[in-house]
């Protein structure tokens, strides 16, 4: 990247109010996404995620229509390997979704809270293991305290907490492919969702077909809150999409710990879900670490 005077108007270096407000929108939408799901609760995961998938991609289309980037796309399905890599991406973010509705569903949205506190720490751990990245001591230190939450959660448990290692692996390894795939973030979201399509279409048809499925043959507010899929998937993705361009890495990393915030307060607030002080202890690990490696990472940042 060139560092000119020149060049510089091209790098993000001051927050605009509008990105602001555009990552405060997103965030908030996605904290609240599990009374959505808790509304679904009834239905199979892979039924409702089937849904997000097929719902999502006019939604895309029109997106790609719109801003009149469909030749991109066009030149992204000549190529046999930008297909493969979608498919891979496709899959991981199937596993989180997939998931992250059972887990809502399942009475277990603090574990899925938890996955998304500690999602930053693995991502900056794969940056050392796998790009050769250098870990500030902070940083290692704010792992390790993850190492120790999840420790604690197995013991108070007596077993992994795996929705939130699912939802962190997936969507940890998910977000490190992604920045690979050589098309933009609309682009790379309909390829996604179109190839999903492919087994989610004949699911959702088998579903019906055998009086299982809830979009024929459920309530009205099932078929609303179905129908609703696409849009509670693709529309923070593209507020996202906006706010990334307006405001400094630094302030969207801070402000992604407003989602599993929210998500961790309707867990326990609204949801009831159990919260006993070992639970709470190793949260409160997690919040730490969270708390060293925001600092770590401002100081980065002002030093550049």
């Amino acid at each position: 990247m060139a560092t000119d005077s020149a060049a510089s108007p091209a790098v993000q270096t001051a927050d605009q109010p509008r990105g602001f407000a555009y990552a405060l929108t997103v965030y908030c939408m996605w904290g609240f996404l599990p009374l959505y799901f808790k509304a679904l609760a009834h239905i199979s995961p892979f039924e409702v995620l089937a849904h997000r998938v097929v719902w999502s991609v006019p939604i895309a289309a029109l997106i790609l229509l719109i801003t009149g980037r469909t030749g991109d796309l066009k030149t992204a399905l000549r190529s046999p390997r930008t297909l493969v890599m979608a498919a891979v991406t496709a899959t991981l973010i199937t596993v989180n979704w997939c998931t992250y509705v059972y887990a809502v569903g399942s009475g277990q949205t603090v574990e899925g809270a938890l996955g998304y506190f500690i999602n930053p720490l693995f991502s900056i751990m794969l940056g050392a293991m796998l790009l050769n990245e250098r870990l500030a001591t902070t940083q290692k230190v704010a792992i390790a305290l993850a190492f120790v939450a999840v420790a604690i959660l197995t013991f108070e448990a007596g077993r992994l907490p795996w929705i939130s290692l699912t939802l962190t692996f997936s969507w940890g390894f998910y977000a490190l492919l992604r920045k690979t795939l050589p098309v933009g973030p609309n682009q790379g979201f309909f390829l996604e969702v179109a190839i999903l399509s492919v087994p989610a279409v004949p699911y959702i048809a088998y579903l019906e077909a055998t009086g299982t499925g809830h979009l024929l043959n459920g309530t009205t507010s099932d078929v609303w809150l179905l129908a609703a899929a696409g849009i509670t998937t693709a529309v923070p993705l593209m507020i996202y999409g906006n706010a990334a361009k307006l405001l400094r890495l630094s302030t969207i990393g801070i402000m992604q710990y407003i989602t599993p915030s929210i998500v961790f307060l309707i867990a326990v607030f609204i949801f009831h879900e159990p919260m006993n002080p070992i639970k709470l202890s190793a949260f409160a690990l997690i919040w730490t670490a969270l708390a060293l490696y925001s600092w770590s990472m401002l100081k980065n940042y002002r030093s550049r």
